[in-house]
């Protein structure tokens, strides 16, 4: 057995293997509600064999959306849509996480794929368009580029009210049936705003020096490990380094990490950048040195992600203990059945067998007629 295909216990849950889906925004939903294409997004990758799914950022509430279709769960409305698709994963043997998060400063941005606001008003109707002002840490804009707005910098009270939303959501979050859940804490969102000293100018507890800008994600951290059971595991996603020279490094993200670690969190997700000058030049397996690093000096288990594709290197990546987990996101999109082609390329026992019972056989009987894959020899 290879180690992408062995089991992995986090607290009470046993991960059948080390494929995650990670958290990818689909930018579909009406008023925060999941659908049928949420649905089918995330079914597809129970089927295809991974065995983690964690759900897209799912604002804990309606302000902290990237864009008005966003997911949200700042309301028990939310939750039984959502435990439609945990439902469904769990039927496949997989585990579902969701990530909780806020936008801050990006938030009431444009759809991606549109870049700018020029829907019609029959489609704002139809799509339950919304616009509002973004907060954040401070008044400052996170680019001049088109779609980003000036945001409001919170008072004292309204941060200190924001532990308690993300501990809300992970109620609803278990209400849904959720195992696991992460909080986003990168990618320039909220608490990688308060974080980093690109966004973050403060002058009172909140900013200012390392301790002060983690005060927030920590206090965060410190409510939903409360609110979330303890035999259900808490990860934490981490822009490991803001690749900019007046910016968060990976020296911070290692103290970081090690205080999420004394506070019950099981599992840093690790990836990187996220602010405007950012000098990140992706290519294939460009942050897993990030991740071994946090790794081995905060003495933590980590999720690798960033252009990883193939099966030789999701392996040796496990296998080296460079992290404890792979994620594969656009790969993911790519081939939603990526595990059980990895499964057969890597020589996995049985690998037919993991497929679904409706398909293993058709798939081992194509194979065998064409002579690939596990028949090739033949």
């Amino acid at each position: 057995m290879t180690t992408l295909f062995s089991p992995l216990a986090l607290r009470a849950l046993i991960l059948k293997n080390r494929v995650v889906v990670p958290p990818m925004c689909q930018y579909s939903a009406r008023d925060g509600m999941a659908n049928d294409w949420h649905f089918a997004h995330l079914a597809r990758f129970g089927i295809g064999g991974f065995g983690l799914v964690i759900a897209e950022a799912t604002a804990v509430v309606p302000e902290g959306r990237i864009t008005y279709a966003d997911l949200g769960l700042w309301s028990d409305a939310h939750v039984a849509p959502l435990a439609r698709v945990v439902d469904f994963l769990h039927g496949q043997g997989a585990a579902a996480g969701i990530q909780l998060a806020h936008a801050g400063r990006k938030a009431a941005t444009p759809l991606p794929w549109r870049g700018r606001f020029d829907e019609t008003e029959a489609e704002k109707d139809a799509a339950g368009f919304v616009d509002w002002q973004p907060v954040a840490p401070s008044a400052v804009r996170h680019s001049d580029a088109p779609g980003f707005k000036t945001p409001r910098e919170l008072s004292p009270d309204e941060i200190r009210a924001l532990p308690g939303k993300f501990a809300d959501a992970a109620r609803r979050a278990l209400a849904a049936g959720f195992d696991l859940v992460e909080i986003h804490a990168a990618h320039g969102y909220l608490l990688n705003q308060f974080l980093s000293p690109l966004a973050n100018h403060r002058h009172d507890e909140w900013g200012g020096s390392l301790a002060n800008r983690m005060r927030l994600p920590l206090a965060v951290v410190d409510a939903v490990r409360a609110a979330w059971p303890a035999e259900r595991p808490l990860l934490v996603r981490i822009s490991a380094t803001d690749a900019h020279p007046d910016g968060w490094t990976v020296e911070d993200s290692v103290v970081f990490a090690r205080e999420l670690k004394a506070r019950g969190v099981d599992v840093v997700h690790v990836s990187s950048g996220g602010f405007d000058g950012a000098t990140i030049r992706p290519a294939p397996l460009y942050q897993l040195a990030l991740s071994e690093r946090i790794r081995a000096e905060a003495e933590i288990a980590t999720v690798a992600v960033g252009l990883v594709t193939e099966p030789a290197d999701a392996e040796r990546i496990v296998a080296s203990g460079a992290a404890d987990l792979v994620a594969l996101g656009r790969m993911a999109l790519d081939d939603p059945n990526w595990p059980l082609h990895a499964a057969l390329a890597l020589g996995v026992p049985n690998a037919y067998g993991l497929w679904p019972t409706q398909a293993g056989y058709a798939v081992r009987n194509k194979d065998r007629s064409l002579k690939i894959r596990g028949f090739a020899a033949e």
